[in-house]
């Protein structure tokens, strides 16, 4: 059995959960629960857990005496006077079941027993959680594509900022912690899962290489669990990162991170004593904090996913673009498909900066890709694949740029998805706007600006102005001769 079959049986328990009123959106924290204690037996590692609430003493019990005895289990093994694990204490924190019917849990508990774990245990434990996370967020009904970012998009933001070993990376957004598991495992697959390191080194990538920050206790409880599956021991913490919880996070040498859209809530202002720039707007609040994150050592780098407007508010929006501009070479824009996550109509790119070793000057062009117009259509039966990045990645060129040149003349290729706009055109920008558009859906497409656009549509408004405005003339001049 592949661990896509075993996906598929975890995700039909949510018909058993949903029968007993569990939400699509609470689906897989309460599968959480249970698979922990199944996971850990399968791998090896209940010491931590109280012998009593180990997975075959909890799959030993059946009826009423199971529901109370697993109830308990809840509580207790989110109590750090009970349970001494920090780890277990997290996934287990303020832990509580919507299960009410004894014979709906047992059922689940006795299923996710006689599931073929050895094929499970083959193909890895982590993917297979992982995978049942990405058959969550694939549920329109869940709610869950708000902070689940597809793998593919993840692993080429990995794959283009090239993580190595020794190096301190984290994800101030971290969601269910994706991005810094495919970067876990970018560098074991290079490593011979780190088997060819010292001692300090490996020890190293297990507990430091990786950190992060979310907000959402759910959201963290699924991330320490998917961390833990994947053998990772960072630093992962519960909170807000825009406010003074947050400050701990400095001097990476690299940020992956998907941040969350929108204002904080009320329009309340980031909490942060350390911002330079105040505002409401949570990304570019984000923004601020990942550039100033990184190390000044003209090496350190960040793959950034950011909604259109922040390539063009103005104001506080216009003064961020300047500093990230100024502190980082902003080498690379993608700006992404419609229809690959989040709601409908909403634009998104990713942004791939390194921070310079001063404060001033550092971005000199800014390469744009488009992979927005003349794409193929993207959504739940269509979603994006590793060859969708296929002609950016070997374009992207992190150590020789210059080989972009071929694709961006305008002339010889006026369609080109790639173009190059210095610094100084890019400041004659209104807003010093990066909202740089050149291809549209159509072959023969309006090279026309904006504004020329704009202009053309009010001139040929006011035509059909004055053409109505005639014809009542002339309809007035025939009711005074009737």
């Amino acid at each position: 059995m592949t661990n896509q079959e075993i996906v598929q049986k975890l995700w039909n328990e949510c018909n058993v959960l949903r029968d007993d009123g569990v939400s699509y959106q609470d689906y897989i924290t309460e599968l959480t629960y249970i698979l922990f204690l199944k996971m850990s037996k399968e791998q090896g590692q209940e010491d931590d857990i109280p012998e009593k609430y180990r997975w075959d003493s909890l799959v030993s019990k059946e009826g009423l005496e199971l529901k109370n005895f697993y109830r308990q289990l809840l509580l207790d093994l989110g109590n750090p006077e009970i349970v001494k694990s920090p780890r277990i204490n997290a996934i287990y924190a303020n832990a509580s079941t919507a299960i009410d019917e004894p014979a709906n849990l047992e059922k689940i508990i006795k299923d996710i027993d006689e599931l073929d774990w050895f094929s499970a245990r083959e193909e890895g434990l982590g993917d297979l959680y992982e995978g049942l996370m990405e058959k969550n967020a694939s549920e329109v009904k869940s709610g869950a594509g708000q902070y689940f970012t597809p793998r593919v998009l993840i692993n080429m933001m990995v794959r283009m900022t090239q993580p190595k070993i020794g190096d301190r990376c984290n994800d101030p957004a971290a969601g269910t912690f994706g991005f810094m598991v495919a970067a876990d495992q970018y560098l074991k697959d290079k490593t011979d899962d780190y088997s060819i390191l010292d001692e300090e080194q490996e020890e190293f990538q297990e507990k430091e290489a990786f950190s992060g920050m979310e907000l959402v206790p759910n959201t963290h409880r699924l991330a320490m669990m998917n961390q833990y599956l994947h053998g990772m021991d960072g630093r992962l913490e519960q909170g807000d990162s825009l406010s003074a919880n947050g400050k701990w996070m400095k001097n990476f040498d690299v940020v992956l991170t998907n941040p969350p859209f929108g204002t904080k809530k009320g329009g309340e202002r980031a909490t942060r004593d350390d911002l330079t720039y105040q505002t409401s707007n949570k990304q570019l609040n984000f923004l601020q904090i990942i550039y100033n994150s990184l190390k000044k050592d003209g090496k350190a780098r960040a793959a950034v996913v950011v909604p259109d407007n922040v390539l063009f508010a103005d104001g506080i929006g216009e003064q961020i673009r300047q500093d990230l501009m100024n502190k980082c070479n902003l080498h690379t824009i993608l700006r992404l498909p419609t229809g690959i996550f989040y709601a409908q109509g909403v634009q998104t790119n990713v942004l791939f900066f390194t921070r310079g070793e001063s404060d001033k000057d550092n971005t000199k062009d800014v390469w744009i890709c488009d992979m927005r117009h003349q794409m193929r259509s993207f959504g739940k039966r269509n979603p994006l694949n590793k060859k969708d990045f296929a002609e950016f990645e070997k374009l992207f060129c992190v150590d020789d740029r210059s080989k972009r040149k071929e694709t961006w003349d305008a002339k010889k290729n006026p369609n080109g998805r790639w173009r190059k706009f210095s610094i100084d055109e890019i400041k004659k920008r209104p807003n010093t706007s990066l909202d740089i558009t050149w291809m549209s859906e159509e072959e023969n497409h309006d090279d026309r600006s904006m504004g020329e656009i704009l202009k053309e549509m009010n001139e040929k408004s006011k035509a059909i102005s004055d053409a109505i405005a005639e014809l009542n003339k002339a309809l007035e001049g025939i009711d005074d001769e009737d």
